[in-house]
Formats: C-alpha cells, structure tokens, sequence
C-alpha cells in the first residue's frame, strides 16, 4: 500500500513561496506562474503553505486557498504536498483533509511550534492527524523552528502505527538523528531534507530527495543534483551540490523567506511583499544577493 505514491514522491520538490499583491493580498495569478515554471523547469513536485510559504501568516481561508491553486494549477502533472500542519490540532485535521478532499498527493504536516509538546503528545497528534485521511503523510520535523524534536523513535512508532506516514522532511543539522531515522523507520521510508547543505548528503545515505527553498529561484539545477544521482552520476551530483553552495549560503543570513523573496523580486518573478512580523533583509544583505545571482546569471548585470 502507498507504494505508488512512494515512487512519485520523489527528488526535488519545491516548498513555492505564496506571493502577494502590493497590499499583501495573496497573488494567485503570480503563484500560477510559479507552478508553471517550476513544472517547466524540471522540479519533481510542488509544495505549498510550508515554512517557505509563511503559512502562520495566513488565514485559513488563505490557505485553503493557495492549495486550492497549487493543485488545480499542477493538474497531476508533477504531485503536490501542502502543507496542513500549525499550532492547533483542530486546524491541522481540518486543514490535512481540505488537502485530501482537493486533491493532495499528500500532505506534509509539520511538529507543532512554539507549544513544546512531550513525544507522547506528538506521536497522539500525528497519530490522529494521519489517521483522518487516507492520503499519505509526511511530517516535518525543524527543531529550529519549532524549539521540538521528534525523536526517532516516536516517529519509528508512528510508521509502525500509521501505514499512510510514509516519510518525513528533516530540517535536522543533527546528521546521526537522520542516519537513524533510516535505520529505524526502515529504508523504503521516504526522507528528505529540508537543509540546503544536505540535500546530496541525505542521498548518499538512502533519501527520497530534499524539499529545498533555493529551488524557488534555481529550480533546474537545484532538481539536476537528484537527476544525476538517480542515474549514477555521482561525481555531476557532487559537483552541482557544491556549485550551489554559495547561492544556498547566502539565501540563509536572514531568516527564510526574507532573501529567497527578495531574490525572486530581483529577478522579476514576483513582488517581494512579505507580510509582518515578517520583513525585508538589510540593504547590505540585499546587495550581496544581488551579486550572487549575477554571478549565478541569474541576474542580468546591464539590467541593475
């Protein structure tokens, strides 16, 4: 069972930031146009309303309804993962069986932030969440962001009890808590990460693919690193990991997704607004993505 959508869920799939309007309205039209392009690029699948696309800033209602778009824009031709999670349970079940009733190929939910549940509280939460649906889940687990962990052998109990949780995005720079997760889960369970500097890595070691930002404004290349490992070129992947190396670095100096947006507006793809408490890099910063996607030619530098 799930062995289907295992298969497709696989490579790079892109966390789409949600764009808005000069009044922060979310821009549909605009987020269709970046659908379009990431399918035409090459990324493998789409997602939506994860920590790229400010999902605490939306209303329900708006997030309902950039999953909406993602799903009916993609039209099955790459599969789409949006994101269901937040602080309040009530609001992921509903959210993760909007997701299923549209359409999801899945649904990414991820650890509760801010409120610091125990593991046993976790594994009740994902436990009901997933079993609302019949769409596979993949949970998203950023210590980082969430001041939570779920340890590995929670999530271990939750693959064991739960056959539609079939993977899990890991925003973990712990590299041995992902090395069991493999171990524990077992290796047909999906992982990918969520850390730009270990997109190859988590390869190497048996992952699905990543689910990485810098996708937003390099999704070719950023798709190519798994293309080349799938077909056995290795030394490609290695290549194309560290050439992106630079790029993912200076895309992280402030918080996600300040820089990939204004990187985006740089680049004509959409209007940098972001909504509060969120907002724009320094002008300093602004200045060396600017010249880092010139030197990606990303950026034209007769146009600046």
């Amino acid at each position: 069972m799930y062995q289907e959508q295992k298969q497709r869920l696989r490579g790079s799939i892109a966390p789409i930031i949600t764009p808005f309007d000069d009044n922060t309205n979310v821009d549909t039209k605009a987020l269709e146009n970046l659908i379009n392009w990431h399918i035409e690029s090459g990324s493998h699948g789409i997602s939506v309303t994860g920590t790229t696309g400010e999902p605490s800033s939306l209303t329900i209602e708006e997030r309902e309804l950039v999953m909406e778009t993602a799903i009916k824009t993609a039209a099955g031709r790459v599969p789409v993962v949006p994101g269901t999670g937040s602080t309040n349970h009530v609001e992921t079940v509903h959210l993760t069986k909007r997701a299923q009733e549209m359409g999801a190929d899945a649904a990414m939910v991820i650890v509760p932030y801010y409120n610091k549940p125990n593991q046993q509280a976790l594994y009740k939460h994902f436990k009901i969440v997933a079993d609302s649906v019949d769409i596979p889940v993949i949970i998203y687990n950023i210590p980082g962001r969430t001041a939570t962990n779920l340890e590995v052998k929670t999530l271990a109990r939750l693959a064991e009890d739960c056959k539609n949780i079939i993977g899990v995005k890991e925003s973990n720079k712990d590299f041995e808590h992902v090395n069991r997760v493999l171990l524990n889960c077992g290796r047909d369970f999906l992982l990918y990460s969520g850390i730009e500097l270990l997109c190859y890595p988590m390869l190497a070691i048996g992952g699905a693919g990543y689910i990485s930002a810098t996708a937003n404004i390099h999704p070719k290349d950023v798709a190519d690193v798994y293309n080349y490992w799938a077909a056995g070129d290795v030394e490609k992947a290695i290549q194309l990991h560290y050439d992106l190396m630079p790029l993912n670095d200076v895309l992280f100096k402030d918080t996600n997704p300040g820089p990939l947006k204004a990187a985006m507006g740089m680049m004509g793809l959409i209007n940098p607004a972001l909504r509060l408490p969120m907002g724009p890099p320094s002008q300093s910063l602004q200045d060396e993505i600017r010249q880092t996607l010139i030197s990606y030619g990303l950026l034209d530098k007769a146009a600046v």
